[in-house]
């Protein structure tokens, strides 16, 4: 088949999309039926109504443990005149679940009932008919409907299948997808040792991720061995795949645009392509295609696109062949933390951490790249910003998806500021201590952390500020920025910042000074971190101008991030911690040791998950962590300043 390149003709609305993808398989599918065993049954969608075929109780039961009597023998009794009952005529002891005896109709608690001797019992109380007696039927009526058809069973269901009667039921059987992931660059960790990938190849990910998606609907996978970038292996692919008779076949990569995706050429010369393209973001890519009487799906190659374009239409179309709602997320009102860029003309799904601060639930957006799995990962939320938006101002609070429970978010600490390794371990260590705490970090340098406990859209902020003038940190600015505002300093730690360079140091680099060498390729911080104004303060120093520096205007948000621009050689040094630099194998220039401080409002001193978190920086285990990272002092961690 020969290669050419894809053009996105006709883009469609999601909601349009959509409909194009019903209106075509609107009753295609399996709705036969298969019968299995009761106990096999849990999470099975039910393919006809069940009917009970035994009564529970199938007799009537006492429901508690004293007397069965005949009610009427018992009337006018009262603790005046107490009436007397002979246990060999007319009583009967019984325990709860016992059979009633014959000629009785009501059970009296053994705790109301005085045994007098000589074959007698004494009550002060009648008992009316039926008292304490669980009636033939009164749970399940033979015959009686249990379930209805397309009914999800549960756990809860087996004991009034089992208890009445039923045995074996007949459910939808499973609907099966076969995904197919296509990339030359893909390498399967299951067959090739992953330990050195060569630059270009990627683990392939995301036809597990997609298919355990299916999985936990009720759906049944198969894991194609991945193809190479061949138009004619994939086509047979999935020709193959109808044939086997599989619901829906996914072409997990090349839907995009590219003169090697062939995703679309393959489900033209199969069959019909219905969609090429959908006005969101992430998931533009996403092909719609007919073959046969089959749906099958182009899926992007970047992860969060991939699940995307799932959630939206390929969960959807097996949901409704399995006869169950297509899944719907909790939504609450949230308030960004800061201004929310959008693109006119795509619906965007923005991936959000959320905690409540105070009165509101703050979002803090991730990095909204479709390659950033980890977007996913740590976001508690998504945000869907409408195509007729170019963004959200950060004053007003915006409808959220919540991608778990909302006791998750009300027992989330928010941080905002500048990024430390050891934010980690806390994190680690606050999950270890109190299962339902989490410590969700957002790294926006020291100042940006400052103006969010100023706006109220964090618990606390990390923060590393040199005050030039007299070389302290952190007070001077919280006292500036914050004048109006009652907040906790707390130490978190001392750590060593200096110039992190390749191992062997092949460029020679000994301090600040090196940075304006013609040879020397730099990475900085982002403007407002800590790590930022101790550079330009380093700089002026030196007498060294910011335009002279290689690479002083490229950014990056982390001291991870820089120390990963340092492995790949896309830089030859940056600024950032030690502890970053002994992460990776690099080497380290040492320029000054500074103190990270975590700054927290008093009114939220008091709350438990901070409490929580304050003990933990106090432990013990927490410094030997922190020791072993390298490159830090906790001398005076948890400290106030």
């Amino acid at each position: 088949m020969a290669k050419k390149r894809n053009v996105y003709l006709n883009m469609q609305h999601l909601a349009e999309a959509r409909r194009i993808l019903f209106e075509r398989f609107s009753s295609g599918g399996r709705w036969d039926a298969e019968a299995i065993a009761v106990l096999d049954s849990v999470g099975r969608i039910t393919a006809a109504p069940v009917y009970a075929r035994f009564s529970s109780p199938h007799f009537h039961a006492a429901a508690m443990d004293g007397i069965a009597v005949k009610a009427e023998l018992t009337f006018g009794a009262t603790p005046r005149t107490p009436k007397t009952l002979r246990t060999d005529r007319d009583t009967f002891y019984v325990n709860t679940g016992h059979v009633l005896p014959p000629g009785t109709d009501a059970v009296i608690k053994i705790e109301q009932v005085t045994d007098i001797g000589n074959h007698q019992l004494q009550i002060e109380a009648p008992a009316f008919p039926w008292q304490y007696v669980r009636r033939m039927g009164e749970d399940i009526v033979a015959t009686e409907l249990l379930f209805p058809s397309n009914h999800c069973i549960t756990p809860y269901c087996l004991g009034a299948l089992i208890s009445g009667g039923v045995f074996q039921l007949a459910v939808r059987p499973k609907p099966r997808v076969l995904i197919i992931p296509t990339g030359s660059e893909l390498v399967d960790w299951r067959t090739q040792s992953p330990t050195a990938l060569a630059p270009g190849q990627v683990l392939e990910s995301n036809a597990y991720v997609l298919g355990k998606l299916a999985e936990a609907i009720g759906c049944e996978y198969v894991h194609h061995a991945t193809i190479t970038d061949d138009a004619t292996q994939i086509e047979a692919a999935v020709a193959r795949g109808i044939r086997d008779d599989f619901d829906t076949v996914l072409i997990c990569g090349g839907s995009s645009a590219g003169s090697h995706d062939y995703a679309r050429q393959v489900i033209e010369s199969l069959g019909d392509v219905l969609v090429h393209g959908v006005t969101m973001m992430p998931g533009k890519p996403v092909i719609i295609g007919a073959v046969k009487d089959r749906p099958v799906f182009g899926i992007p190659g970047y992860p969060v696109s991939a699940i995307m374009a799932y959630e939206q239409f390929v969960q959807p179309y097996l949901t409704a062949l399995l006869g169950r709602p297509e899944p719907r997320r909790t939504r609450i009102d949230v308030r960004p933390t800061r201004k929310i860029a959008s693109k006119l003309g795509l619906e965007e799904f923005i991936r959000v951490k959320l905690g409540r601060v105070g009165d509101q639930v703050v979002a803090t957006s991730l990095p909204r790249g479709a390659g950033s799995i980890t977007s996913l990962t740590q976001a508690h939320g998504i945000i869907r910003v409408p195509p007729n938006v170019d963004g959200l101002s950060g004053e007003t609070p915006v409808p959220a998806e919540l991608l778990g429970p909302l006791d998750a978010v009300d027992n989330t600490i928010v941080a905002v500021g500048s990024h430390d390794n050891t934010l980690d371990v806390l994190a680690d260590l606050v999950k270890l201590r109190a299962g339902h705490v989490t410590l969700s970090s957002s790294h926006v340098g020291s100042m940006g952390g400052l103006m969010a406990v100023k706006k109220g859209g964090c618990h606390l902020a990390g923060t590393h500020l040199l005050d030039t003038t007299d070389g302290t940190y952190n007070k001077s600015y919280v006292q500036r920025l914050l004048p109006d505002l009652d907040v906790k300093l707390i130490h978190l730690v001392q750590r060593e910042q200096g110039l992190i360079v390749p191992p062997g140091n092949p460029k020679n680099i000994t301090g600040i000074e090196d940075l304006k060498r013609d040879d020397v390729r730099f990475i900085n911080r982002q403007t407002g971190s800590g790590t930022r104004i101790l550079l330009d303060y380093r700089l002026t120093q030196a007498g060294i101008t910011a335009d002279v520096v290689n690479g002083y205007s490229t950014e990056e948000f982390t001291h991870m991030a820089v120390a990963v621009a340092v492995l790949s050689g896309t830089v030859d040094v940056g600024l950032g911690i030690y502890a970053a630099a002994k992460a990776l194998g690099l080497d380290f220039v040492p320029v000054v040791t500074e103190q990270y401080d975590l700054v927290i409002p008093s009114q939220y001193l008091d709350l438990k998950i901070i409490q929580i978190l304050l003990t933990t920086i106090g432990s013990e285990t927490f410094k030997q962590r922190v020791a072993d990272l390298g490159g830090y002092s906790t001398a005076m961690t948890g400290q106030a300043v």
